[in-house]
């Protein structure tokens, strides 16, 4: 059974529905592969690469896990 975005990633759900926003892909601004950012900039930048995307996105739901813990 398929489970939805929000259920395999409840704290980025939260952070986009919240204030906040992803980026995902590569720029030429950044080295990172994956952010989370919000009004103030940004909040949490992960690798250069992941060997997948589902791997960046488990990242990054750890990543605001542990950010949201400590601001919130």
């Amino acid at each position: 059974m398929a489970h939805s975005f929000e259920t395999n990633y409840p704290n980025i759900a939260h952070w986009v529905k919240s204030d906040g926003w992803v980026q995902i892909g590569r720029d030429d601004d950044s080295d990172s592969f994956i952010q989370a950012l919000d009004e103030g900039g940004l909040v949490w930048e992960g690798h250069k690469s992941y060997k997948t995307l589902d791997q960046a996105l488990q990242a990054l739901e750890r990543g605001l896990g542990q950010w949201m813990n400590q601001h919130e």
